[in-house]
């Protein structure tokens, strides 16, 4: 049930019972501000391309229905498929350039062929996320946010001040300070049940001072000739075209297709790591099985994205800010915007008007959502241990992504389709991000191994492999008995939560970082998160429960615990400090 704590920034849980007057005016305020992040892009690309009005019907129609059923999907959670969270699905603007050259290489059906085949690359990244665990971390899960604010914000400044030719020039000025200062004031010092209704109230209150400026005025012919309730009908050469075996452009393509599939997943891996982090009371470790989830969730959406010619998709960031604005985290939320998405797709009145928005009223409240987007990032990453290396990585990341997005780096050298993937700092930030990593992996001292079974009866070998590693490396007797006894706790909280019949097999591998050892446990052990158990006896006074003690022990004996819970595989990595002998 939701906490009675006014302080508490969490009102509703993904899981718990929201009153459905809340849940639908969360639902509604998620659709109405990510609306345009699932229309505009499509617009851009078809119109850029010169593609025939017919067809910018049917791909705004087809990705309105496509994002709405893939948010509700991810709210189900069924099997492996979702995440149970709010985490909206939204077009993939990294795919802007790509898919603007597939349209005016071979039409909609190059597009339609290079997306489905292109959408596979999701499925192989969420059923081997475990193996690229060492790349993919929470500290490029958070370069990976504050690039998309980061580059979000900059395009959201220029269009602060875009208003229709021959408006007032205090038109912007008086909207956008108007819808910014009241939902900060709302955010800032109302109770927190305004709060909820600040964006909807800001975003309302802007639109009615835009009125006697005259910035509707663009828009009203295209309100007016849009139809109340419509559903296009399907291009009838949407797949005609597509010629078997595909041509030498569809080959020279799909690389930079599967690219950019490639870095969207490391955006839907921070969306969903984000949007775990900011939906409960009490902070959790973050759960990979929900991220193979959204992964999977990614995957079927850009799949049917394909089918239906129209443009890939992605998570869509903002949903985090959302829930940390309204404090709703509750998935049925999700499931009322992915409803609004689609009854969107029949009401083609509706959409032109929620596309009327001024775009002063629209960037005031971005710029809200894109800060709090970029704090999400920086917790992530300082929460990951954040050392010397790791800064390195976070600072040149970072600006060498926002140098690629703006042409500050080499852009008289980048062209065609290198410009189309390099040119966006998501992809040139974690390109960077995840070399630099994949660099001190590589350089770092060979890990030391040992295979055994999840049994007790391993518990002699195992310390003998910690002890002569110990002595390999040079530790002193105080620090190879810390290693020991964290070795044996993290053995003896495994077999706690073993199955019963279950042979499993536990492979240890060890390796020294100057004066710190990590200890990385792999095993298919399915159990609560180690992490959050530590987490809530750091909370608790001390008790004398044995099923509590060797959590305890741990805690005691290890710097760090980091557990990673894939489909496949556990993954426990315990940190030990110790020193040498001394000469």
């Amino acid at each position: 049930m939701a906490s009675e704590n006014a302080n508490d920034p969490i009102r509703f849980e993904p899981e718990e019972s929201c009153p459905p007057l809340t849940a639908i005016v969360t639902g509604v305020q998620l659709a109405v501000i990510l609306i345009a992040l699932v229309i505009v892009p499509v617009v851009i690309i078809v119109r850029t391309a010169e593609q025939p009005e017919a067809y910018l019907t049917w791909a705004v129609f087809a990705s309105l229905i496509i994002c709405g059923g893939s948010t509700i999907l991810n709210a189900l959670r069924i099997g492996r498929i979702g995440t149970g969270h709010i985490l909206v699905i939204g077009t993939a603007e990294p795919a802007i350039a790509i898919s603007i050259t597939a349209l005016i290489e071979g039409g909609p059906a190059m597009l339609a062929s290079l997306v489905v085949i292109s959408s596979l690359i999701k499925f192989v990244v969420a059923a081997r996320l475990s193996l690229l665990r060492r790349i993919i971390t929470p500290t490029v899960s958070g370069i990976v946010l504050m690039l998309i604010s980061a580059t979000v914000i900059l395009g959201v400044f220029r269009i602060l001040t875009r208003v229709p030719d021959g408006v007032s020039p205090w038109a912007a000025p008086a909207v956008s300070i108007v819808t910014f200062g009241l939902i900060a004031v709302l955010l800032l010092r109302s109770p927190r049940t305004v709060q909820l209704w600040s964006p909807i109230l800001g975003i309302v209150a802007g639109c009615i001072v835009a009125l006697p400026f005259g910035l509707y005025s663009d828009h009203v012919p295209h309100i007016i000739s849009a139809g109340w309730v419509g559903l296009p009908t399907l291009p009838d050469n949407l797949w005609q075209e597509l010629a078997f075996p595909p041509s030498l452009k569809f080959w020279a393509l799909l690389p930079a297709f599967i690219v950019v599939n490639i870095i969207v997943s490391f955006k839907t891996i921070a969306d969903s790591i984000a949007i775990q982090r900011i939906s409960r009371r009490q902070p959790r470790a973050s759960d990979f099985r929900l991220v193979q989830g959204a992964l999977n969730v990614d995957g079927i959406s850009n799949l049917l994205s394909g089918i239906a010619g129209t443009v890939p998709n992605m998570t869509a960031s903002p949903g985090a800010a959302v829930v940390n604005l309204t404090g709703v985290a509750a998935r049925t939320a999700a499931i009322y915007a992915g409803i609004f998405f689609i009854a969107l797709a029949a009401l083609p009145k509706l959409t032109s008007i929620l596309l009327a928005i001024p775009s002063p009223v629209a960037a005031a409240y971005v710029i809200i959502i894109m800060g709090l987007v970029f704090v999400e990032g920086l917790k992530t990453i300082t929460e990951d241990n954040l050392d010397n290396r790791k800064a390195v990585v976070v600072g040149v990341a970072f600006w060498i992504g926002l140098g690629f997005q703006n042409q500050a780096i080499f852009g008289h050298l980048i062209s065609g389709t290198f410009d189309a993937v390099l040119s966006n700092s998501v992809t040139t930030g974690s390109i960077v991000a995840a070399l630099m990593i994949a660099f001190v992996e590589l350089t770092s001292e060979r890990r030391r191994r040992v295979n055994v079974d999840l049994d007790m009866s391993s518990l002699s070998e195992i310390d003998q492999f910690l002890v002569d590693y110990a002595k390999q490396i040079g530790w002193d007797e105080a620090s190879t008995e810390r290693m020991r006894a964290a070795g044996e706790e993290t053995l003896a909280i495994m077999l706690e939560y073993e199955e019963e019949d279950a042979q499993r097999r536990l492979i240890i591998s060890a390796r020294r970082d100057e004066d710190m050892l990590e200890l990385e446990f792999l095993s298919g052990v399915d159990r609560e998160n180690l992490e959050d158990r530590l987490t809530y006896l750091s909370e608790q006074p001390e008790t004398f429960d044995e099923h509590e003690i060797s959590f305890r022990l741990l805690q005691h004996y290890a710097s760090a615990v980091r557990h990673q819970k894939f489909h496949d595989i556990d993954v426990i990595t315990v940190h030990v400090e110790g020193s040498r002998q001394s000469a």
